[in-house]
């Protein structure tokens, strides 16, 4: 019975600010500022149980998410999914969770992979919803399982509680910087612990974890 907090923002010296995603809505027999889902890069999807009274529609940030969907009917128990990089979460489908947003393609370290994509809703009597760009974003719990946490290193939401003790949702991926530059003009200058890898005729630097530089 309370909204989910916003994840960290990613900053990238010279470059735009990486806002974290939205935290999710609350049930409640009302919608209140405490239980409304989060604005952010992407937005948070709305709680299961909203007393008959819409919820807020969290929004994203332009260039970088989508906006969550709102929940609005008392008695499915079913929230809606939050929005990811490439598109908005869904709303709930009778009983079913909603599907979260889909994730960002990218093919920056030579492997194509889905980031932020969005968590699936949770729901209270039956099937959690589907992640968005899974396992990027997070499904959600349904009965009586507990919510998926988003895809580690993706920037992906995780999905919404369902039915089954603890009644847990899960917690959205952690981020990712990754730099792609020329080989042949590669300086091998880092701090912090990328992972360095090659792809074609480029270097591939990786952070998962912490702070880091690179010095051309």
């Amino acid at each position: 019975n309370a909204a989910g907090g916003n994840g960290s923002n990613t900053t990238f010296t010279g470059l735009t600010t990486a806002i974290g995603g939205g935290g999710g809505g609350a049930s409640a027999p009302a919608y209140a500022p405490g239980f409304n889902a989060g604005n952010g890069g992407s937005g948070g999807g709305g709680g299961g149980f909203g007393g008959g009274n819409p919820g807020n529609i969290a929004t994203g940030t332009p260039g970088q998410g989508n906006n969550g969907t709102t929940s609005v009917s008392a008695s499915p128990y079913a929230g809606s999914g939050g929005g990811g990089a490439g598109s908005t979460g869904s709303g709930y489908s009778g009983t079913t969770g909603g599907a979260g947003g889909t994730g960002s393609a990218n093919s920056i370290t030579g492997t194509p992979a889905n980031y932020a994509g969005g968590g699936g809703g949770g729901s209270y009597n039956t099937t959690g919803g589907t992640g968005g760009s899974a396992p990027s974003g997070g499904n959600g719990g349904g009965a009586p399982a507990v919510g998926v946490a988003g895809g580690t290193n993706t920037g992906g939401g995780g999905g919404g509680s369902g039915s089954g003790s603890p009644y847990a949702a899960a917690a959205g991926g952690s981020g990712v910087v990754i730099l792609s530059v020329p080989t042949s003009s590669y300086s091998g200058t880092t701090t912090g612990s990328p992972t360095i890898t090659t792809s074609g005729s480029n270097t591939i630097i990786k952070w998962t974890s912490g702070s880091g530089t690179y010095t051309p």
